[in-house]
């Protein structure tokens, strides 16, 4: 009986051994599968987080609007004397549009601007003795406007035979805007949207997931700069360019998705 029990005792304990290195095996297995998992889900983020990306989009286009602005000084030693030279300089701007093809729906000439000159009065002693009146000077500000944008570019570029002409002219630069921004905008948020989509679906395919429904959609800031400006900055609250014919939009977008 004895001999019995020493031959069972010395088979369990040769079993002994490989039961322990197979739970030892299952435990292994057990902790790959749970690295992977870990390792998957911190590629996708925390659950519930989805996978987020940002599209962007950009496209060329040329100004279809054009604004040149300016004004015209004159003086006078009476009121009446600046109004007359004033009209008469006022004549001469409209003559120089209409000769170079500005229609009267394309000018527009605001209010007259009057201001009271005054000068200085000193004794032979050099003492202050206050001050007297010293005439008027009138400022009469204009603006042109054109779809036809070189029309006006060359019109800016030439005022000189103005300033040949006697008129004290200050020209503001031109500036140039287009008229179909709205559609733009919109074909810009198709293609950045689409390009987050495309972003994301690689990212799920690299991590052996499937992208599920859209969580959030958010818009990122529309610029506009010139084309072919390479110091030009952008802005966190948008750029709007107008100083450039040729000009530059670019919005993006960023989409959350869930995955599974």
């Amino acid at each position: 009986m004895s001999i019995c029990r020493g031959a069972k005792m010395e088979k369990f304990k040769e079993y002994r051994s490989v039961i322990i290195a197979c739970i030892a095996g299952i435990c292994a297995i057990i902790c790959v599968v749970i690295g992977t998992d870990g390792l998957k889900e911190a590629k996708l983020g925390r659950a519930g987080e989805g996978l987020s990306a940002t599209g962007s989009a950009s496209v060329d286009f040329e100004s279809d609007l054009a604004v040149w602005r300016g004004s015209f000084s004159v003086r006078g030693g009476t009121s009446k004397e600046a109004y007359a030279e004033i009209e008469k300089n006022a004549e001469l701007v409209k003559k120089y549009f209409e000769d170079n093809g500005i229609s009267a729906d394309e000018m527009t000439f605001y209010s007259v601007y009057i201001r009271e000159l005054t000068k200085e009065i000193y004794s032979e002693a050099g003492e202050y003795m206050g001050y007297e009146d010293d005439g008027y000077e009138l400022t009469q500000s204009f603006a042109v406007s054109s779809y036809d944008v070189e029309k006006i570019t060359n019109i800016s570029n030439e005022c000189t035979e103005l300033i040949n002409s006697g008129v004290e002219i200050i020209s503001d630069a031109p500036e140039y805007y287009y008229t179909k921004l709205d559609e733009l905008k919109l074909q810009l948020i198709e293609e950045a949207t689409k390009n987050a989509k495309e972003r994301i679906d690689i990212m799920a395919q690299n991590a052996g997931c499937q992208t599920g429904e859209l969580l959030s959609a958010n818009l990122g800031v529309f610029q506009i700069t010139g084309a072919y400006s390479s110091t030009e900055d952008y802005s966190y609250g948008g750029t709007f360019n107008t100083s450039a014919k040729d000009k530059t939009a670019s919005i993006t977008v960023r989409l959350n998705y869930t995955v599974h």
